[in-house]
């Protein structure tokens, strides 16, 4: 069984507003970019990767130094980042703030809260107890 998950990738067109969003809204610092290509943010010990599904479908050249094969997804993705039960509080009063719809807040069933809200690709985020899957 692999030790961990690295990277998670979301998908977006317009990345200047993915930028912004996840910038200005969410907190996190650009780690490279690639202007129309990709956004890499770090997120813990963990990375964030927002690509433009119309970019990453475009095969590398045969000659280039990094042969990364093609990937990309359509339609909205998924991603939730971990926080306290305190934290999430404060996250939806600053989502709220910041004009966004919190679209459920709830306790799941076996323990931990959860809240959903969209980024400006569509993308469903979620910030959530790490009890929710039984972990700490």
């Amino acid at each position: 069984m692999p030790s961990g998950i690295l990277e998670t990738i979301l998908y977006a067109e317009d990345l200047e507003a993915a930028e912004d969003f996840y910038c200005h809204v969410l907190g996190f610092k650009v780690f490279s970019k690639q202007h129309g290509r990709q956004l890499f943010f770090r997120c813990g010990d963990q990375m964030l990767l927002i690509f433009n599904p119309n970019a990453t479908v475009v095969p590398a050249p045969a000659d280039s130094r990094l042969p990364v094969p093609v990937h990309g997804a359509l339609g909205h993705g998924h991603v939730c980042f971990r926080a306290s039960g305190v934290e999430i509080s404060s996250w939806r009063k600053h989502l709220e703030d910041k004009g966004l719809t919190i679209e459920a807040d709830f306790e799941w069933p076996q323990g931990g809260r959860s809240i959903y809200f969209r980024d400006p690709a569509g993308n469903c985020l979620e910030f959530a107890e790490p009890r929710i899957w039984g972990l700490e």
